[in-house]
């Protein structure tokens, strides 16, 4: 089976918004004149983490995003965790690339992205423990 519709365009609007994480970090290289790594500028290392960041956790999420919708998890709840998964990643990239220290977007952001994750999880582990419990045919 494939991935559903709705893992699809969250996982297309993920992959934009990469690439729009990827730009600012060319500016910003352009910019502060650094050609490797991150200087010491902090608008440098902002745009590095900001990208870096959204690197780390988003492709996993997009993963477990398409994999409970695979195994069956309806599709609102597919949409609600795609839904939130895009907001938060642009309220972490707004809320760090504000600011480096705390922020309403870095905190929120981080959190939704988290919740996401933990969601999704907890529904692959209910649905791989109920798949393992029903009788099969027989």
């Amino acid at each position: 089976m494939i991935a559903g519709p709705a893992s699809l365009l969250y996982a297309g609007l993920l992959g934009l918004l990469l690439i729009g994480l990827s730009v600012q970090v060319v500016r910003a290289r352009r910019r502060y004149r650094v050609g490797l790594g991150v200087g010491s500028e902090e608008g440098m290392q902002q745009a590095v983490r900001v990208h870096a960041n959204f690197a780390e956790y988003v492709p996993f999420a997009v993963l477990l995003l398409v994999l409970a919708e695979v195994s069956g998890l309806p599709a609102a709840a597919v949409h609600g965790a795609g839904i939130l998964l895009v907001v938060s990643r642009l309220w972490h990239a707004a809320g760090l690339t504000g600011s480096p220290g705390r922020s309403f977007g870095r905190f929120y952001g981080t959190a939704g992205t988290w919740l996401v994750i933990v969601a999704l999880s907890l529904w692959l582990v209910y649905a791989t423990t109920a798949a393992s419990r029903s009788p099969g045919p027989g």
